[in-house]
């Protein structure tokens, strides 16, 4: 691992070196990952601009949309002027315009089983911050396949849900969680409304379980569901096990 640093970087990530459970070290490992961020909107907007910040050293962007007024509300990533623009290619301007030191490969396709058995396996970790339950088990399955980790959030009006999936080690999958999900119409906050904030509050969180894992901070191993309510400022956890009837994770459907 390159532990050299340029005096810029010292600088800019001084903050994090500070911390003894981040270190130079720590830093040195949040500048070679790679994290593949699915949906750009709500959750990845706070999501891309914390791991740009914090020095990731490859960040893909995937999402097909356009920018809409209604998205400024809560996708505090962009602005006026980006109106009628792709999402990934306004992220990808704000965020080298935050910290040129990251790599930016923005992704303007739909999230399907072809794109993201192209993408998946070339980063290292992935963040599903999209907003319906097929692309969410879609996410969910090509990570099983691949073997890579999945950061999982999710906000409904002033309700969030964040997860982390390490499938590839035994653990549960988003199928797991709710195994009926494909028969499920997910909420649309154009129809229910979301609060802004709470993307912002889970996207952050997002990041800091992407964190959590490239430097491998002290926390239990199992997978913890945990959800937040803004309404009462609580945030409640249980931990999720494996379903062994998941299909996703029958032995043919893993690839090497």
């Amino acid at each position: 691992m390159d532990m050299n640093f340029s005096d810029q970087e010292l600088e800019r990530y001084s903050r994090h070196i500070l911390l003894p459970q981040v270190g130079a070290t720590g830093q040195a490992q949040l500048r070679q990952a790679s994290v593949l961020v699915v949906g750009a909107g709500g959750l990845g907007a706070p999501l891309l601009q914390q791991l740009a910040a914090s020095g990731i050293g490859h960040i893909g962007i995937m999402d097909h949309d356009h920018l809409e007024l209604s998205n400024l509300q809560r996708q505090v990533l962009y602005g006026t002027d980006d109106l009628g623009l792709l999402k990934v290619e306004a992220a990808a301007r704000r965020l080298k315009a935050l910290n040129p030191l990251v790599k930016i490969s923005p992704y303007a396709v739909r999230a399907t089983e072809t794109t993201l058995d192209d993408l998946v396996p070339q980063y290292d970790l992935v963040c599903d911050g999209t907003d319906n339950f097929p692309t969410r088990l879609a996410v969910s399955d090509a990570c099983v396949r691949h073997g890579r980790s999945l950061v999982s959030g999710a906000v409904q009006g002033f309700s969030g849900q964040l997860a982390v999936f390490r499938s590839q080690k035994g653990g549960p999958c988003y199928r797991c969680l709710f195994p009926e999900a494909e028969q499920t119409a997910a909420p649309d906050c154009g129809m229910s409304g979301v609060l802004g904030a709470a993307t912002g509050v889970m996207g952050s969180l997002m990041a800091v379980e992407v964190m959590r894992e490239i430097i491998g901070l002290e926390g239990r191993d199992e997978t913890q569901v945990s959800m937040w309510d803004a309404l009462s400022g609580t945030m409640t956890s249980f931990t999720l096990i494996r379903d062994p009837r998941c299909p996703a994770h029958h032995e043919d459907t893993v690839k090497p």
